[in-house]
């Protein structure tokens, strides 16, 4: 079904609600047959530390409480499993991977008494699943008994095997449960979220398998029962089952939704796929749905991705494509990709503006790429390459879900929001990018070296882990991990004060002095010295300085005066 053009005169989505971006990879998509899936977790006003929560048994009886976001979450109390698994972060010792993102849909939709806000259910069925499927099985069974108080959101749901991508809405207030469709990513091909409703019609069962209570197209399709049902109930939808489309129905499109959150998956994709046919997609992300009215969920690359392929996607700023935001004045005069808040404003003649919204922004409490890999023991097979704040300016550390203790630079304690500490990973990080956002193009050069370097050693350093990592018992191995994870986030922190000391010293007062290997090259005046020099303007800026003002800052030619 063709839509009609939108224009940017719509009413936008607050900002606020475009707060993530998963990117997801199929094992026969990566270079070597890992699964791997991200989250940058992005909202001002917050730190989001490495959490580790450790296995255990638990007595018959024995009950826990939900501490979620409800206004009674405390007083919620639901039966223990006989047994949990550790996790690390959003991926457990059997390799299992959680991450999300929001894309809000229907208001009405939204059952604030319900016991389970997406992360909390993220959380504890981590704790209970040995695959991807059971994790499903499992999110759908805490949520028809207990209730979903979130809005609409995406999930990828993974493990060493397999991809999946879950979107999942309550029912509205006082109605318990919720609908939704889960479709398995192609093992040869590659997906992403970004704060939007993206699956449309998807394979249907001839009935509901009554073990699992939902409907099961094997190893294609997962999806509640009353998914197209309750769309009808609720007057959403009128056609025939076989038309029926999930995001149609329950998170409809609009221009901000497709701008600053399909523009994502948009460029990820076209970072791996033929360009010129990605940017014939181009007239939809400007919102002429008059043609085009969605992207493919999923894509075959044209050729496999790496795990640091993938950490360098989740750093897009849009460069090289029709929406670069390196490349206007907005960039400022050091061609800069960040801009300032809001997304959305009005110019002095009252024009409805808005900005772009990137994969990478500045205001991510953390980010993490999550490979797992089903070749190797899962302790060290499951690595969450993690840091907090801004994934293009952060070093990614590879913490093992093997570990049982988080290194202390990630550690809730350390991260205060109120208070800057040279202890914490989200506060010496954000120390050096916010030096680094103002002047970037003159910066950035040197946060990328120190970054390659970390990341270049980690993955180097992992082939000895690896070897060493089967031949070892798993009490020894445990130990073993933890202590790599601690080093290798040692390692970083020292590095970034390394970065953050020469970034004040090379840059003082506007000027640029000489650096090699991250050190300045010291000296006094004479042979061989190099006088601090001043960085260049972006040429877009200087022409738009010129456009604007004229003659101002035209430099009139020099008179010669002739001899006599």
């Amino acid at each position: 079904m063709k839509k009609a053009i939108l224009t940017v005169a719509m009413v936008f989505v607050t900002a606020a609600a475009f707060a993530c971006t998963n990117l997801i990879v199929g094992k026969k998509a990566s270079i070597d047959g890992s699964v791997i899936c991200t989250y940058n977790c992005d909202g001002f006003g917050f730190a989001s530390p490495l959490t580790y929560s450790a296995p255990g048994r638990h007595a018959e009886g024995e009950m826990i409480a939900l501490r979620g976001w409800g206004p009674s979450a405390g007083n919620r109390l639901i039966p223990q499993a006989s047994y949990t698994y550790g996790v690390v972060g959003l991926m457990n010792e059997n390799q299992v991977s959680i991450v999300e993102t929001t894309w809000g849909g229907r208001d009405e939709l939204t059952n604030r008494e319900g016991w389970f806000d997406y992360f909390t259910l993220m959380g504890i069925v981590l704790q209970r699943a040995t695959t991807a499927r059971e994790a499903i099985a499992c999110m759908h069974q805490l949520v028809q008994e207990y209730g979903y108080s979130s809005s609409g959101e995406s999930f990828a749901v993974c493990d060493k095997d397999e991809a999946w991508i879950m979107e999942l809405i309550g029912k509205g207030k006082d109605r318990k449960g919720g609908v939704w469709v889960a479709m398995r990513v192609p093992d040869d091909c590659i997906c992403a979220y970004a704060n939007s409703s993206r699956i449309q019609k998807f394979p249907q069962a001839k009935k509901v398998d009554k073990k699992l209570g939902f409907c099961v197209v094997e190893g294609e399709c997962m999806y509640s029962a009353d998914v197209i049902s309750f769309a009808r109930e609720m007057g959403y939808y009128d056609g025939p089952d076989s038309e029926f489309s999930f995001r149609e129905a329950y998170g409809p499109m609009d221009f901000g939704t497709i701008r600053y959150c399909e523009a994502r998956v948009w460029s990820f994709f076209r970072h791996h796929y033929d360009t010129d046919v990605m940017d014939s997609y181009l007239p939809y992300i400007n919102g002429d749905m008059s043609q085009i009215d969605h992207l493919p969920l999923w894509i075959k690359p044209v050729k496999p991705v790496s795990v640091r392929d993938i950490m360098n996607d989740m750093r897009d700023h849009y460069e090289g494509t029709a929406l670069d935001m390196t490349a206007d004045l907005s960039a400022g005069p050091w061609a800069s990709p960040y801009r300032n808040q809001p997304v959305n404003y009005k110019s002095s003649d009252g024009t409805d503006m808005f900005r772009e919204r990137p994969i990478g922004c500045q205001q991510s409490g953390m980010t993490m790429v999550c490979q797992m890999r089903d070749w190797l023991p899962d302790a060290v097979g499951g690595v969450t390459y993690f840091n907090m704040d801004d994934a293009s300016m952060i070093a990614y550390v590879p913490a093992y879900c093997g570990i049982n203790r988080v290194p202390d630079p990630f550690r809730a304690e350390n991260n205060s929001m109120n208070e800057f500490s040279v202890k914490s990973a989200f506060w010496m990080n954000n120390f050096v990018a916010n030096m680094v956002y103002p002047r970037y193009s003159a910066m950035i050069g040197d946060l990328k070296e120190a970054q390659t370097e970390l990341e270049d050693f980690y993955a180097k350093d992992q082939e000895e882990v690896e070897k060493r990592a089967v031949e070892m018992t798993p009490t020894d191995l445990t130990e073993y991990l933890t202590g790599k994870t601690i080093s290798y986030t040692d390692m970083m922190m020292k590095r970034w004060d390394k970065l953050a000391k020469l970034l004040i010293v090379k840059f003082n007062d506007q000027s640029i002095r000489a650096s090699q290997n991250g050190e300045i090259v010291s000296g006094r005046p004479g042979p061989g010295f190099q006088r601090p020099v001043a960085p260049a303007y972006s040429p877009v800026f200087i022409d738009a300085v010129k456009a604007q003002t004229g003659n101002r800052y035209v430099k009139p030619q020099e008179i010669k005066i002739k001899e006599r």
